[in-house]
C-alpha cells in the first residue's frame, strides 16, 4: 500500500502534464525542469501507481488503460488542492502579486477589461492578467483549471459551472462613412446585397454569425476574419458591412470613421457571460476580480 507521507505529491503535477504532452521532453520544458528530472518523475509515478503508466511507442508515448482512468481524477484533486491553498491564504489586492488567467475575446478585451486594467494598475499595482482568446480548448482548459474565468455568449458555457451575467449586448451593422448603403434604413435586400466581413474564431461560428447563418444563408461573403478588432481595418475605403457588438462599434466609430446603422433583423440582445469553476467559489482573490469586473460591466 502506497504511504501518503511518503508521496510527493508534485508528481501529480508531473502527471498531469505528462498524460497532456505524452513526451518527457516537452513535460519538461513546460515545468522548466531538466529531461532527467522529468523522467525520473515519471519513474516514482510507475512506482507508486504500480503501473507504466506511459509506454514508448515509436516515437510517441501512449497513456495505459490505469492512466487514462486516473486522468480527470488527478486533474479534480490537483483543482481542489489550488483552491484549497487560495482559500486559506489572505487575499490584499494592494500588495497580491497573483496572475489571474482570462479566457476572452478581443471585443471584451475592448470593452470591458482594458478600462478595468487602468483601475487595477492603481488599486492593485502587482497583480497581472494573463488574457487568452476563445477556443474550441476553451471548456476543456476551464474544466482543468488552466484558467480563472471565461468570458463567453451564453449558448457557450459549460453546463456544471456558476455563471454571471455582465451584460445584454446588441449587434449592429457598420461600414465605411461613405458607404451609400448606410445612409438611411437598411433592407434585408440591401444587407444580403452587399459584401461582408464576418469573423470566425479557430474556423468556428461566431454568436452572431451561427444565427445570420441561418437568418441569412445568401449573404455574400468577401473576407472572414480571426478576430473582431480586425474588422473596422477591413471596411475602409470599400462599401462592405459588417454585424459588429454595438459597445465595439461604438468604441472604434470615430477612429474608422464608421457608420452604424441598426440591423434589418429583430434579435434578441446576446448575454455576455462570465463563468468560473465551481471549486473557486470561496477563492477571496477570484472572488474580488469577479466583483471588479462585475462593476466594470454595470458602468460600460
Amino acid at each position: 500500500m502506497m504511504r501518503l507521507d511518503n508521496f510527493d505529491l508534485n508528481l501529480l503535477v508531473a502527471f498531469e502534464v505528462l498524460l497532456e504532452e505524452r513526451s518527457v521532453t516537452r513535460a519538461a520544458k513546460r515545468l522548466n525542469v531538466t529531461q532527467s528530472a522529468m523522467s525520473a518523475a515519471l519513474k516514482r509515478l510507475r512506482e507508486s501507481f504500480q503501473d507504466e503508466l506511459l509506454i514508448l511507442h515509436g516515437k510517441k508515448m501512449i497513456p495505459t488503460q490505469h492512466a487514462l482512468t486516473l486522468a480527470p481524477e488527478v486533474s479534480t484533486t490537483l483543482m481542489r488542492l489550488k483552491t484549497l491553498i487560495a482559500t486559506g491564504t489572505g487575499f490584499d489586492p494592494a500588495t497580491s502579486k497573483r496572475r489571474f488567467q482570462i479566457n476572452a475575446s478581443d471585443y471584451i478585451t475592448t470593452v470591458l477589461l482594458v478600462p478595468l486594467i487602468e483601475h487595477l494598475q492603481i488599486e492593485a499595482p502587482e497583480i497581472r492578467l494573463n488574457l487568452s482568446l476563445p477556443s474550441a480548448q476553451s471548456a476543456r482548459r476551464l474544466e482543468a483549471g488552466e484558467i480563472d474565468l471565461l468570458m463567453t455568449p451564453n449558448e457557450f458555457l459549460e453546463t456544471d459551472h456558476p455563471r454571471e451575467l455582465l451584460f445584454e449586448e446588441r449587434h449592429v451593422v457598420v461600414g465605411a462613412r461613405d458607404n451609400p448603403f448606410l445612409q438611411g434604413t437598411l433592407s434585408i435586400e440591401q444587407f444580403n446585397e452587399c459584401g461582408h466581413v464576418v469573423v470566425r474564431i479557430s474556423n468556428q461560428d461566431t454568436y452572431i454569425e451561427a444565427i445570420l447563418r441561418k437568418l441569412a444563408p445568401d449573404r455574400r461573403i468577401d473576407v472572414a476574419a480571426q478576430s473582431f478588432i480586425q474588422v473596422p481595418w477591413l471596411l475602409r475605403g470599400t462599401n462592405r458591412l459588417a454585424v459588429m457588438h454595438e459597445r465595439l462599434a461604438r468604441v472604434t466609430q470615430p477612429v474608422f470613421d464608421l457608420a452604424i446603422v441598426d440591423l434589418p433583423y429583430d434579435l434578441s440582445p446576446m448575454r455576455e457571460m462570465m463563468q468560473h469553476h465551481v471549486s473557486r467559489t470561496r477563492d477571496a482573490g477570484l472572488t474580488w476580480l469577479r466583483q471588479k469586473i462585475l462593476q466594470f460591466a454595470k458602468d460600460s
